[in-house]
């Protein structure tokens, strides 16, 4: 599988676009280390790659309810598994 889909919960409206739904791809090592050079923390590492590998901007990550940011993180790690 390259590609979920995950339909959010809690829809995020930015910018006056709502987003109902993220598509991440699989994870490349060019992704960490992305998120490396542009996040200071562990949390910011984690909303740049999941921004690059939903093909978003991290500040539509940012808006994302908590509930479906779990949901985004599982989704990154069922790609390791």
């Amino acid at each position: 599988m390259n590609t979920t889909t995950l339909t959010l919960t809690f829809p995020v409206t930015l910018n006056g676009i709502e987003t109902t739904a993220l598509s991440m791809r699989r994870p490349k090592v060019r992704d960490m280390l992305i998120g490396e050079k542009k996040g200071k923390s562990d949390a910011e590492r984690e909303i740049h790659v999941f921004a690059n590998l939903c093909e978003v901007t991290p500040d539509l990550i940012q808006e994302l309810d908590m509930a479906d940011y779990a949901e985004l993180q599982k989704t990154y790690q069922d790609f390791l598994s």
